[in-house]
C-alpha cells in the first residue's frame, strides 16, 4: 500500500497551537501578547522542520539571571536576609529555595555568590542557638547530671518465668 503522509503547513501548526494555548483557562494574556506569540511559535516550527533543530541559547536553558539585590544589600540587616529571587526578606532561605525549585548551591551559582554565603539570618541563627543550649541541647550526657556524676544503674529485673515460680 502507498502511504502518504500529509503535513500541514507551519502556519497552521502555529495557528492551531496559538488557539489551544489562548483556549486554556489558565493563560491570562493581553491582546497585544498574541500576535508575538504567534511569531515566535512559527518561528520555532519553520526552524524545526528546515532541520535546524538548535534552539536558540535562552530557549536551550542558559539563561542569565539577574539578582533582585545585590550581595551586600542582601546580608545589610542581621535579622533577614534578602532574597536575590525576589528581594523579600526571610529569615531563612531554605523554604524560599525550595518553593523555587532550587537548593542552596544552585542559589548561589545562579548570582555567583561564594560557598560560605548564609541561608539564614545571624540573629534567627544566635536565638535558635541560645534555645537549643538552654534545653540542653549538644551537651553530652555527663555535662547534664552535673557534678554528682552519673546516676546509680536500675537493678535488673527479674524475668516473667522467674516471677511466676515465685508466686
Amino acid at each position: 500500500m502507498n502511504e502518504t503522509i500529509i503535513s500541514p503547513s507551519p502556519i497552521d501548526l502555529a495557528t492551531e497551537l496559538t488557539v489551544a494555548w489562548l483556549a486554556n483557562p489558565n493563560t491570562r494574556t493581553s491582546a497585544d501578547d498574541v500576535p508575538s506569540f504567534l511569531k515566535n511559535v512559527f518561528e520555532t516550527i519553520t526552524s524545526i522542520s528546515d532541520g535546524n533543530q538548535a534552539l536558540p541559547a535562552t530557549e536551550a536553558g542558559i539563561k542569565e539571571y539577574s539578582p533582585a539585590v545585590t550581595a551586600r544589600k542582601s546580608l545589610a540587616s542581621s535579622d533577614v536576609i534578602i532574597s536575590m529571587i525576589d528581594g523579600k526578606p526571610y529569615k531563612t532561605l531554605r523554604r524560599h529555595l525550595s518553593a523555587n525549585g532550587l537548593t542552596p548551591t544552585e542559589y548561589r551559582e545562579r548570582y555567583g555568590l561564594k560557598a560560605d554565603y548564609p541561608m539564614v539570618a545571624p540573629d534567627y541563627s544566635e536565638r535558635r542557638r541560645a534555645l537549643a543550649n538552654k534545653i540542653g541541647l549538644g551537651r553530652h550526657r555527663a555535662e547534664t547530671t552535673g557534678a554528682e556524676g552519673r546516676a546509680k544503674p536500675a537493678a535488673p529485673r527479674k524475668r516473667k518465668t522467674q516471677e511466676i515460680a515465685a508466686e
